[in-house]
Order: C-alpha cells, then structure tokens, then sequence
C-alpha cells in the first residue's frame, strides 16, 4: 500500500461506541454547517471550449441534449445571476456564518459575489479549478489543478482556502496533494459526523465529513419537491441529535440553482429560523469547526 492509499484505507469501526466529546463552543449540542457550493460558470459548456454542456444537478430536459445545451446553461447562470444573491440575504439578514465550496472558475466571473463572501465573512474552500471530477487524473495533473485553483481562489477572495472539497470522486492522490499544498482539512469523506484524523503520507490529515444526504441535490433527484419538505426534512435530522445522540456536527449542502428558487428557499428560511430558537444548536463556519478541532482533539 503506498503513502496515498493508506490516506484512503477504510475504516469500518470509526469512534465506535463511545465518540470524543467535541466540547463545540458555547455548549452547544449540534453544530450545523451551511454550504453554499458556488459551481455556476465552472462547469462544462460548450462556449468554455467543451464538447457537451453540463446537465448535472439541473432540472433536467425532457430529452437528452448533444452538444450545446442552453437551457441547462441558464439553469447554471440563473445561481450566479439570482440565487446566491437570495441566499446571501437570507443568512445575512439573520447573522449566520456561512461557507462557500468554490469552484475558481467560477469565482473569477463574478467579482461582486466575491465581494459578497468577503464582507458577509463567509470562508470559501476550494471546490476544484472547475466543477470536475478528479478521480481521472493523474498525479501531476491534479498538483497543478489543485495548485491553480488556491491561487485563484485567493486571489478573487483575498484570503487562501483553508479547506477542500472535490466534486464528488477525489482521486487516490488528493488527500496528500493538499497537504502538500498546505490545506488544513479536507472533505472528501462522507462516513461520520465529527470530524477525525488519519495518516497519510506520514502527515497527519484532519478530515471534516460532508452530507449529500441532508444536501438540496435531493430537490433534482426527487428526494424533495417542496420547501417544507426540505424544512421537516432537516429540522428531524438536527431534533434527532438532540434527542438521541452524543453531540454531533450537520453539514448542509446547498446550492444556488436548486435551493435557492423561492419555493424551496423558504424552507430554508425557516429552517434558519427555527435554530434561532435553540439555544444548544449552533451554526459555524467549516474553518472555525476545524481549527477548533484542532485544538481540543490535536492528532495522536
């Protein structure tokens, strides 16, 4: 097994029966992370020189599309051009931290919602020079997508990512990569809901799982139809902690072309609103969750 694949090995027993107590701050009980996964002007189209445009995570065509495929693009351009602008006031509104999945491409064509991120003082983590997969790539490939992507993203940002996260298939190589490259977490992982360390490369890596399950990609797959869905959808999974579990952390994945049409952005406003009620639920940023980590569960 090399370095990189035993950043990769499985892990079927985790934390077990008895998890660390992340000791959140404030006394909080669950910690929920709110993701908006900016991706709209990364993607494949066909004017950016690709051969098909992207349909994924669009509201679908009524028939397949070869080549350039311009109702998926406006889907694409209606999250830059109206939909974040309605999740950034609905968390601004309310004071809520937020993070931002970024894709640099996309960042680098809108510099008023990078403006945005800044003064709302979201943390924007690199989600990949453009909105790709990276398990296809080889080694030296992806060093320089990764490497061109942080610089991108700092330089539309003002500030480097502290974190990661692939489009869905990280490489075997990705892991070490980005310690190569300085991140201070990653989250590509899925399996738990406190974050956790491994080894890979002889480094250690903290490792800060994500969701795709309490995530908005269930609206276009059908998982949801509606905003109080998504409401009662996610206010049980957070009453499911408080109620059964030993202290956890929820990530929420949201995205500007699903989410953030009307009738599903209300349950999201709702949602936000019925954790104000709460007083042992709490909404950090993905860094801040890290580097508290960090601190009160350094590597062994």
């Amino acid at each position: 097994m090399t370095d990189a694949e035993a950043g990769r090995a499985r892990d079927f027993v985790g934390y077990g029966r008895n998890p660390p107590d992340p000791s959140w701050p404030g006394g909080a009980h669950v910690v929920c992370n709110f993701v908006i996964n900016y991706e709209e002007g990364g993607e494949r189209s066909v004017p950016d020189g690709d051969p098909n445009s992207e349909g994924a995570l669009t509201e679908g065509s009524t028939a397949p599309v070869t080549g350039r495929d311009i109702a998926a693009e406006s889907m694409f351009t209606y999250g830059s051009r109206a939909g974040f602008w309605r999740l950034h006031r609905i968390f601004t509104r309310r004071g809520l931290p937020c993070t931002v999945f970024a894709v640099a491409r996309a960042l680098e064509r809108n510099p008023e919602a990078c403006a945005a991120m800044r003064e709302a003082g979201w943390d924007v983590a690199g989600h990949g020079l453009r909105w790709e997969m990276h398990n296809a790539f080889d080694e030296a490939t992806e060093r320089a997508r990764i490497a061109e992507a942080t610089d991108l993203i700092t330089r539309c940002i003002g500030e480097r990512p502290a974190g990661w996260y692939t489009r869905y298939a990280p490489s075997m190589h990705t892991r070490h990569l980005l310690l190569e490259a300085g991140y201070e977490y990653d989250s590509d992982a899925y399996d738990d809901e406190i974050p956790y360390w491994v080894k890979c490369a002889g480094r250690d890596a903290l490792v800060l799982p994500y969701s795709l399950v309490h995530n908005d990609v269930r609206f276009p797959r059908m998982g949801m139809t509606s905003g109080t869905e998504y409401f009662d959808y996610m206010r049980d999974a957070i009453e499911c902690v408080l109620r059964e579990d030993p202290p956890r952390m929820l990530s929420f994945g949201l995205h500007n072309r699903i989410i953030a049409h009307p009738g599903r952005a209300m349950g999201l406003a709702r949602l936000l609103d019925w954790i104000a009620q709460h007083p042992r639920v709490a909404v950090m940023r993905r860094v801040d969750i890290a580097r508290h980590w960090r601190k009160e569960h350094p590597a062994s």
